[in-house]
């Protein structure tokens, strides 16, 4: 028979499944960033299922919180042509099909040629935390001892993916203002306005359009 635990996994499972294919079967990007919340949502049911809840309080926090909210501004600031996007997937999709079948036909391959050794985990599989020790503290155990310049790799590999986004970004465009810091600091009071010695009845004249 079935218990609780069960029925919940299957069903965070059904859901993460069917929400992964709605985000890329959506029409609406909109509506694929919400799926992709429901994906993270119950992804991380299923982590705290497997015991796993400081995993779940990330995946809440940070994708949903952040990365999803990022996602979700983006694609409602940006005004982007979708009937133009759906025309370049269609010209592409031949060849696109293409290499997915062929991806799909490696990943069969090495699956159906795939076994496990006699001394499987022996030597990588890592020690069990003891009782006393929180799921938060193993994690960072196991982080910052064996996996450090792994950890610390991946840092790098994101700090020069943020260096190189900004850079395309931050790039000189003609038509568009930019702050002079210099300037504003060297500009002087009298500089910032002007003193108009105005007689009684005259008012003051207005520059006129010419043309």
């Amino acid at each position: 028979m079935i218990n609780l635990a069960d029925m919940a996994f299957y069903l965070f499972a059904f859901i993460t499944v069917a929400a992964g294919f709605l985000v890329i079967s959506a029409r609406n990007p909109v509506h694929s960033v919400l799926w992709l919340i429901l994906a993270f949502f119950s992804a991380a049911g299923l982590f705290v299922l497997l015991g796993a809840e400081f995993l779940a309080m990330l995946l809440v926090i940070v994708y949903v919180g952040a990365v999803a909210v990022l996602f979700l501004f983006v694609v409602m600031m940006l005004d982007i042509n979708f009937v133009e996007l759906r025309q370049g997937f269609l010209q592409y999709l031949p060849i696109g099909g293409l290499i997915g079948f062929i991806l799909l036909a490696e990943l069969v391959a090495l699956g159906s040629a795939w076994a496990f050794g006699d001394a499987v985990g022996q030597n990588l599989a890592a020690p069990a935390p003891a009782a006393d020790v929180q799921n938060t503290a193993a994690l960072g155990q196991l982080l910052y001892t064996d996996y450090i310049f792994i950890f610390q790799t991946a840092g790098l590999i994101l700090l020069v993916a943020m260096i190189g986004a900004i850079v395309l970004t931050h790039r000189t465009r003609p038509g568009v203002k930019r702050q002079d810091v210099a300037a504003q600091n060297a500009r002087r009071p009298e500089d910032a306005y002007k003193l108009v010695d105005v007689k009684v009845g005259k008012g003051v004249a207005l520059p006129t359009k010419k043309g």
